[in-house]
């Protein structure tokens, strides 16, 4: 599938950005322009089931990353994964060939069983007021809280159960395709401590982002953009 893209700057250098689920292009609202006072071309997607791309009938982890291979340009200067979206740039990254990668907060293991990931803990979003939004996240400005409620609204609830294909699946990748780097939260449920140093010693650079939560460049947009000093 072709996904819709949004474009931040005309540098030299391009940059991929790609958002985590429920979200879609806007999550990058600062980050875009940021990278390209750097710079940079920035693309961003909005992937199948979200924004202003097309919905699907199947949600399969790999349908993602094809996405992206079909849409996105090889060999750019940086890719910049979040969540779901680092899971699937994680899946792409040797197609799409950029020459660093940062995969923000990865979904690379979702536990499975009673305990374990739940569609409907995603898929009740769809019921969240603003003010429970914005109580959910204290650190975002005004103009997160709107764009997710405007998201959320967008988003095709059916990719929450394509997440299913995963659980119980250690996807942590054996090692870096290309230099690689891993911001994650304070402290971080998808990358706890053991995990984090796993990544450490198959070749990742891990740095924690102190205090921030899962949507690290919205928590604290100034602590994820120095968490990337000397990658971007």
């Amino acid at each position: 599938m072709r996904l819709h893209t949004t474009t931040w700057g005309a540098g030299d250098r391009l940059a991929l950005l790609v958002h985590g689920i429920m979200a879609d292009h806007r999550t990058w609202r600062r980050v875009g322009p940021a990278l390209a006072e750097r710079g940079y071309r920035v693309l961003a997607v909005d992937l199948r089931g979200h924004g202003a791309s097309g919905r699907a009938d199947s949600y399969a982890t790999r349908s993602y990353a094809d996405d992206l291979v079909e849409t996105l340009p090889g060999g750019a200067e940086v890719a910049i994964g979040h969540s779901l979206g680092a899971l699937t740039l994680s899946l792409a990254v040797r197609e799409l060939a950029p020459r660093r990668a940062v995969y923000a907060d990865p979904v690379w293991y979702l536990p499975d069983g009673a305990a374990g990931y739940r569609p409907e803990l995603f898929t009740r979003a769809k019921r969240f007021t603003r003010e429970q939004i914005r109580t959910a996240n204290p650190g975002w400005d005004e103009v997160d809280v709107d764009i997710e409620v405007e998201s959320v609204a967008a988003w095709d609830e059916a990719t929450a159960h394509g997440l299913m294909d995963i659980t119980g699946k250690d996807l942590l990748p054996a090692g870096p395709v290309v230099p690689s780097l891993v911001p994650i939260a304070d402290p971080s449920s998808l990358v706890p401590q053991k995990r984090a140093a796993l990544l450490s010693e198959r070749g990742f650079e891990v740095r924690k982002v102190t205090g921030a939560g899962h949507t690290i460049h919205r928590d604290d947009f100034d602590g994820f953009m120095a968490s990337l000093e000397g990658w971007i």
